[in-house]
């Protein structure tokens, strides 16, 4: 995933404008997925979008977990 990816999804998908480096953002999420052998889009939708990683148990009843607050830091 680049970073250019990650502008378009935040400019067309979410109507907003990217507040943060999106390549460094990029870099971060490609990290954390290669730490937790798990998918980027899932991450990047868990950073900007708040939706859940079943597989990761990042919610328990629409909060953040241990494990969520974790991934997200």
């Amino acid at each position: 995933m680049t970073g250019e990816q990650i502008r378009n999804y935040i400019e067309n998908e979410l109507s907003c404008e990217p507040v943060h480096e999106v390549d460094v953002l990029a870099e971060a999420i490609a990290d954390v997925a290669y730490e937790l052998e798990h998918d980027e889009c899932d991450l990047l939708y868990l950073l900007l979008e708040n939706k859940p990683i079943d597989e990761l148990h990042t919610h328990s009843y629409g909060f953040h977990t241990a494990n969520g607050r974790y991934i997200i830091n």
